[in-house]
């Protein structure tokens, strides 16, 4: 028996007086309109409707029954129109991990844009700047590194190159002077964070060299090396969204411009659980992050990665 459709029966048969009438308006025969209240009463072991040739009337039970009926029916066709509307207009709280120098940057502005067109939708973003897991963690998606290792049972999309630049402040060149080749970094304060590696590899005229990380700071967040840097401590190694602003204030200069630099983890990547349990904010989403870079990427050449399907 389908109770729930008994119920629906019942309450019609309720609402119309009539055996006949509830099923022409549920469009079923009077026949099946009996017998699935007839069903009913069997299930519960108990009689509803006093039946007579010329009406229907509810018993003791059959009233106190109705209004359940009532009450599951109304939430259940609620919950219908709200799941209904959430596939035409995502609303709800999203939570997202994502690295701090990210997350400072260009994050808060897709943010915005998603906000425009999906005004329902609610943020909670998490910052991080070593491994995060999305499933303890309780995320929809995360945003990370290549660097990252990202588990078997997770979607993992490239979204974008990030660029680094080596920099530092224009009072610490004028005291100590301009590289001039990357044999210079041995003798000067390299500034690191946790997220670099133990060495820096670069490539200049043709000639290859590797430079290990040593100096007065290593820090747990590009913020902080940013900060050593405008504030003269030595060169740091940091994304171009963390500093692009910094370079063209003037706070910060680019070092050893020519060289080309060999460093992992700039690519950036969007997690998320296994697409079939997704819900459909977190797909909306997804979609949405997706063409975003994906258009970035035709309209800047060589910065940016066009997403994997």
């Amino acid at each position: 028996m389908n109770q729930l459709q008994a119920m629906r029966v019942f309450t019609r048969v309720v609402d119309v007086g009539s055996f006949s009438l509830a099923g022409k308006q549920l469009g079923i025969s009077p026949a099946a309109v009996t017998r699935s209240v007839n069903m009913l009463e069997a299930h519960l072991n108990m009689r509803l409707l006093n039946r007579s040739t010329r009406s229907n009337s509810l018993t003791e039970a059959g009233k106190i029954y109705l209004d359940g009926c009532r009450t599951v029916i109304e939430k259940l066709d609620e919950l219908d129109s709200e799941l209904f509307r959430a596939t035409r207009d995502p609303g709800g709280q999203l939570r997202i991990a994502a690295p701090a120098a990210f997350a400072n940057t260009e994050l808060t502005s897709a943010l915005a844009d998603y906000r425009l067109v999906n005004p329902r939708v609610e943020f909670e973003v998490v910052t991080f700047d070593t491994a995060i897991d999305l499933i303890e963690g309780g995320f929809d998606v995360s945003f990370t590194t290549d660097r990252h290792q990202i588990g078997a049972n997770l979607i993992s999309r490239p979204l974008m190159s990030v660029q680094h630049s080596l920099v530092a402040a224009p009072g610490w060149i004028h005291r100590n002077g301009a590289p001039a080749s990357p044999d210079d970094l041995s003798e000067l304060h390299l500034l690191a964070s946790a997220d670099h590696p133990k060495a820096l590899e670069l490539e200049m005229a043709g000639a290859s060299y590797r430079i290990n990380f040593r100096g007065p700071l290593s820090a747990s967040h590009y913020c902080v090396a940013r900060s050593a840097a405008i504030d003269g401590m030595g060169i740091a190694l940091l994304p171009e969204p963390t500093v692009a602003s910094d370079i063209a204030s003037g706070k910060l200069v680019r070092v050893l411009e020519s060289c080309s630099l060999t460093y992992p983890g700039s690519e950036l990547r969007l997690v998320y659980s296994d697409r079939k349990y997704l819900s459909v904010k977190v797909r909306n989403f997804i979609d949405f992050v997706v063409k975003r870079y994906r258009t970035n990427c035709n309209s800047q050449s060589g910065q940016l990665i066009a997403a994997a399907a």
